[in-house]
C-alpha cells in the first residue's frame, strides 16, 4: 500500500516506483484531475508530479510541457521539503526563481501553486500544482480548492495501488505487486543474488470443497489468519517480502544468502493450523519451490514462472520442498509441448496409427486374435511408442481422448474385414480411469452393435491390478464389459501387483504372463520352475493363459509343455499394420476352413 512507509524506507522506495512508473489507466484518471484543476480554479496549466531523492516526473499535465526534470531544478521540491504548499505569483520576482531554468527558459513558469499528495501518514510523495506564463493572483478560497482536489488525488492514488497491487483477502501484496518489485530490482541495475520461496498452504480443490461447505467466509478468515501466521513464524526481517500470489499460495521475496529457503520455510511451517472460524481451525501441510536468480539477468515472469515449477515439482513428487531445476524443468517442457503435439494429432487424426500384434495359439502356431498397439509418427521427434507418451496422457485428460481414438480405429478395421477370411477379435489396452466410468461398457457396445459386430470381436486389456481391486467403480466397470460379451484380459502378470487369490474378485479371461517371466526360460532353471508353477496354477483357475515376448522356438516349446495356450512375440511375429499385416494373415490362415 501507500501506506505504513513513514519508517520503512524500503517499502518507501516501492511505493515511489509504483507512482513514477507509467501505467496508461491510472494516468487518464490524473490527466482528468488535472484538467478539472485547470478548468476548476481558471489558470491554464496544471500537473501531477512524483518526487523522489533524485528526479521529479510529471505523471500527468494539462498545458504544461514538461516530462521530467532532476529534484535540484524543481520547483516541487520546495512543496515536498517545505511545509506543503508553494505559491509564487511572480517568478521573476522570487530570488529563488529568477535565474531558474525553468523559469527564465521552457516552460517558462511565470506563476506557480503547488500543493503535497500526502499519504494518511503525513508522507510527501509528490505535488498537484497550477501554473501559468503570466503572473497570478491566488485566492486562500483557490488555495483552498487545490488542497481539496489533492486530497482527491491522492485518495485515487491509494485505492488505485490497493485495487491493482494489494490481495483483499490477506491484505499483503499481489503477483502483479511481486512482478513489479522484480521489475524495479532490474531497473535499478541491482546485481544482489536473491531467492523467490513458493509456499502452497492450502490445494484449490480443497479450498473450493471448504467454501462450498461453509461460505466464502470462513474461508477468507483462514487466508487471513495464514497471512498473519506465516511472516511470524518464519521471523521475517524489514529486507524480505511477503505476496499473496493465489489462493492459499504465497511468495516470499529474500536474498539468496539469508537463511530463508524453500526447505528451511517448510520446516518451519511444519505443523501449522488456521482459524476458519471461533473454535474451528484446518490443519494445512506445506510444500515449497525456489529459484535463485539475478534481477537483470531473468525476467520477472520467468523467476515467478521457475519457483512455480519447482514448487510443483515438489507436490507432483510428494516431498516438501524443492529447488529449481534446469534439467527437470527442460523435461517438463517438452512434456508440455508434446501433449499440447498429441492433442493436435488426436483432434485432426494426423501421425497416430496402430500396429497389430498376432496372437498365436501355441498347440498348432495359428493366429487366434490381435493386439492393437499405438504409434506416433512426431513430426519432428519421428516415430514414438506409446511409453513415450502414454505415461504423459495419463496425467491429463487426453488419456481418454487416445483411448476412444483406439476404439474408433480398431472399429474401422473390424467393420471393413466383416466376414473376411483374415478377420480376427482384437484387444486394445483401456485403463482403469476409462472403463471405472459408468457408461463406458454400454457406449462401447452400442458402438459395436451400430457397427454390426459382436462384442466378442473386441477384448479389453487392463493393467494396474492393485488400483482395479481396490476400486468398486472399476470392478463393476469389468463385470458390465464381461456381461456384454467383451473378453477381459490382464496385461503383465507376474510384475507389481500379482496376487493371485485378489485376481479372484476380477472377471478375467485371459492372464497375460509379462515377457520378464519369459525371457530367461531357456537359460535359467529357477526361471522354467517358476513360469511353469505359475501356469498350472493358473491353468487351475481355469484361465486362459497367454505369454508375451516369445522370442524363440525353445521358449514356445517349454511354454506349450508347461500347458501355456498362446502366445505372441517375434518368434512369429513383430507388430504389423496395414497390408503387411493382411499379408501376414492371409499367409498363416491360408488352410483354415
Amino acid at each position: 500500500m501507500l501506506n505504513n512507509i513513514n519508517t520503512d524506507e524500503e517499502r518507501r522506495e516501492h511505493a515511489l516506483q509504483a507512482l513514477r512508473s507509467s501505467d496508461e489507466i491510472r494516468d487518464e484518471v490524473l490527466r482528468k484531475f488535472v484538467r478539472l484543476a485547470s478548468q476548476t480554479l481558471a489558470i491554464p496549466g496544471s500537473f501531477v508530479s512524483i518526487v523522489d531523492d533524485e528526479m521529479q516526473y510529471i505523471r500527468a499535465a494539462h498545458n504544461f510541457n514538461l516530462k521530467q526534470s532532476s529534484r535540484q531544478d524543481s520547483l516541487c521540491r520546495h512543496v515536498v521539503d517545505g511545509n506543503g504548499v508553494v505559491i509564487v505569483a511572480d517568478t521573476h520576482l522570487d530570488p529563488r526563481f529568477a535565474e531558474h531554468p525553468l523559469i527564465i527558459g521552457a516552460p517558462y513558469i511565470r506563476f506557480y501553486a503547488g500543493v503535497a499528495l500526502k499519504n494518511r501518514e503525513g508522507v510527501r510523495l509528490g505535488t498537484l500544482c497550477v501554473t501559468d506564463t503570466s503572473p497570478q493572483a491566488f485566492s486562500a478560497a483557490q488555495l483552498n480548492t487545490l488542497q481539496l482536489l489533492a486530497t482527491l488525488v491522492m485518495s485515487f492514488l491509494e485505492a488505485w495501488h490497493s485495487a491493482g497491487f494489494i490481495d483483499p483477502v490477506t491484505d499483503l501484496p499481489n503477483r502483479q505487486r511481486l512482478i513489479r518489485d522484480l521489475q524495479y530490482l532490474a531497473e535499478a541495475g541491482d546485481t544482489t543474488r536473491r531467492r523467490l520461496v513458493l509456499i502452497d498452504c492450502i490445494d484449490m480443490p480443497r479450498a473450493y470443497e471448504l467454501a462450498r461447505s461453509m461460505g466464502m467466509g470462513p474461508v477468507e478468515s483462514l487466508l487471513g489468519d495464514m497471512a498473519t501466521l506465516i511472516p511470524l513464524r518464519l521471523r521475517l526481517t524489514p529486507g524480505d517480502m511477503l505476496y499473496t500470489v493465489a489462493t492459499g499460495r504465497f511468495a516470499l521475496l529474500t536474498r539468496a544468502d539469508g537463511p530463508l529457503n524453500a526447505s528451511w520455510v517448510v520446516s518451519r511451517l511444519a505443523g501449522i493450523s488456521a482459524d476458519l472460524e471461533e473454535g474451528l481451525s484446518v490443519a494445512l501441510t506445506t510444500h515449497s519451490g525456489e529459484a535463485e536468480f539475478i534481477a537483470g539477468e531473468v525476467a520477472a515472469q520467468e523467476v515467478l514462472r521457475r519457483a512455480v515449477s519447482a514448487l510443483h515439482e515438489a507436490i507432483g513428487l510428494g516431498v516438501p520442498s524443492l529447488p529449481f531445476s534446469e534439467v527437470s524443468d527442460t523435461q517438463r517442457t517438452r512434456d508440455f509441448r508434446l501433449m499440447n503435439d498429441l492433442t493436435v494429432a488426436l483432434r485432426e487424426n494426423i501421425g497416430l496409427y496402430l500396429v497389430y500384434q498376432p496372437k498365436v495359439r501355441l498347440q498348432d502356431g495359428m493366429p487366434v486374435g490381435l493386439e492393437a498397439l499405438i504409434r506416433w509418427r512426431h513430426p519432428t521427434r519421428g516415430e514414438l511408442s506409446p511409453a513415450a507418451f502414454i505415461p504423459l496422457a495419463e496425467q491429463t485428460e487426453l488419456l481418454g481422448e487416445v483411448t476412444a481414438w483406439v476404439i474408433n480405429s480398431v472399429i474401422l478395421r473390424l467393420t471393413a474385414l466383416r466376414n473376411s477370411p483374415i478377420q480376427l477379435p482384437i484387444t486394445i489396452n483401456v485403463s482403469v480411469r476409462d472403463f471405472s466410468q459408468k457408461v463406458f461398457a454400454d457406449q462401447l457396445e452400442s458402438r459395436m452393435i451400430k457397427a454390426g459386430l459382436s462384442t466378442a470381436l473386441l477384448g479389453i486389456e487392463c493393467l494396474e491390478t492393485e488400483r482395479i481391486i481396490e476400486s468398486s467403480a472399476a470392478l463393476q466397470g469389468l463385470e458390465m464389459l464381461k456381461l456384454k460379451g467383451f473378453g477381459i484380459s490382464l496385461d503383465d502378470f507376474g510384475t507389481g501387483y500379482s496376487n493371485v487369490s485378489y485376481l479372484r474378485r476380477m472377471p478375467l479371461d485371459v492372464i497375460k504372463l509379462d515377457r520378464s517371466l519369459i525371457s530367461d526360460l531357456s537359460v535359467d532353471t529357477a526361471s522354467r520352475v517358476i513360469v511353469r508353477s505359475i501356469i498350472t496354477m493358473l491353468k487351475e483357475l481355469d484361465y486362459v493363459v497367454l505369454a508375451e515376448g516369445v522370442e524363440s522356438e525353445e521358449d514356445a516349446t517349454a511354454l506349450l509343455d508347461y500347458g501355456c495356450d498362446l502366445a505372441q512375440g517375434y518368434f512369429y511375429s513383430k507388430p504389423l499394420a496395414g497390408e503387411a499385416l493382411n499379408s501376414w494373415l492371409s499367409w498363416k490362415l491360408r488352410d483354415r476352413g
